[in-house]
């Protein structure tokens, strides 16, 4: 029997096939009434606690209405499931729709239908913030902070991008001084966010969106959140447009900041790659190079 099948038996479930497999391998399983997601949290990256929390916040985001993945009970009511290696399992509601769009692809869909996608994303996200503000959070809620010491402290949530083997001394410079320049600008509101909007989580049907993928979740700028939205399209020539498109649906109108966090982004992707890549893979310097851009326009503007 192997891992997910055991994770799979306490929802009575079967596993179909694997879906994803970065921080938490994520598998499309077949229950009595339907599809799930079933995931297997990926040892040490979340603590059950900040599982649980963050399969809280989803289930109180979905149960306000809001296009987001249910958590589903196993068997015996639990929401996360303890496995014999030690790590832990839990299962969400089947999503339906297709990602937006994939990491380094040109979008499928012509631009004027993703502009109103990105209109529409940026509308969810307001929902999401505000829905959340009205909540009141269980004893024992936790989540990592995307704060300024989240982001660009002394020990960012996601590493010490500036340290990456890989960059040169040029780029390393540069990632100090972007890192020092947004520890002078970067403000705004902080609650809970995503943290994690990229093209992949956010499944579109006709012209609605949905949120998936809450993993990275916590305590942050909310326009970190707008700024994750539009780190994969910040080297693209359409790029204004998506942001503008993306500030009108969230009711925002600095773009500037927007801006800011969206390099804020680009260097915590940095970090994110120096512990969980091989030495040798292209996405450390295709990940450095799209900082180094970004850097070079949010600085240049003062």
């Amino acid at each position: 029997m192997t891992l997910a099948e055991e994770a799979a038996g306490h929802w009575g479930g079967r596993v179909i096939r694997l879906i994803r497999d970065r921080e938490n391998h994520v598998f499309e399983m077949a229950l009595p009434e339907g599809r799930a997601a079933l995931r297997l949290h990926r040892a040490g990256y979340q603590s059950p606690e900040a599982i649980r929390s963050e399969l809280w916040w989803c289930a109180e985001l979905a149960r306000a209405g809001l296009p987001v993945p249910a958590a589903l009970p196993a068997g015996d009511g639990a929401l996360l499931v303890p496995l014999s290696d030690g790590r832990h399992a839990s299962a969400i509601a089947w999503m339906e729709g297709e990602a937006l769009g994939e990491a380094a692809k040109p979008f499928t869909r012509p631009l004027p239908q993703v502009l109103d996608l990105y209109h529409a994303l940026g509308a969810l996200l307001a929902r999401v913030h505000r829905v959340t503000d009205g909540l009141v959070l269980p004893k024992g809620f936790s989540r990592p902070r995307w704060d300024l010491e989240g982001l660009v402290g002394e020990e960012p949530h996601w590493g010490r991008f500036w340290e990456h083997p890989v960059a040169t001394p040029d780029q390393r410079t540069l990632l100090i001084r972007a890192r020092d320049a947004l520890r002078e600008r970067l403000s705004g509101d902080i609650g809970l966010i995503h943290a994690d909007v990229l093209r992949e989580n956010v499944l579109v049907t006709d012209r609605s969106v949905s949120l998936i993928d809450f993993d990275d979740s916590g305590y942050g700028f909310r326009l970190h959140d707008l700024g994750t939205a539009l780190v994969q399209t910040v080297q693209h020539p359409e790029h204004p447009q998506l942001r503008d498109a993306l500030i009108a649906g969230y009711g925002t109108a600095d773009s500037a900041m927007v801006e800011a966090f969206v390099l804020a982004r680009t260097l915590a992707s940095v970090g994110w790659t120096m512990p969980r890549l091989g030495p040798e893979d292209p996405i450390h310097r295709s990940h450095l190079a799209r900082a180094e851009f970004c850097a070079g326009r949010v600085l240049t503007r003062g």
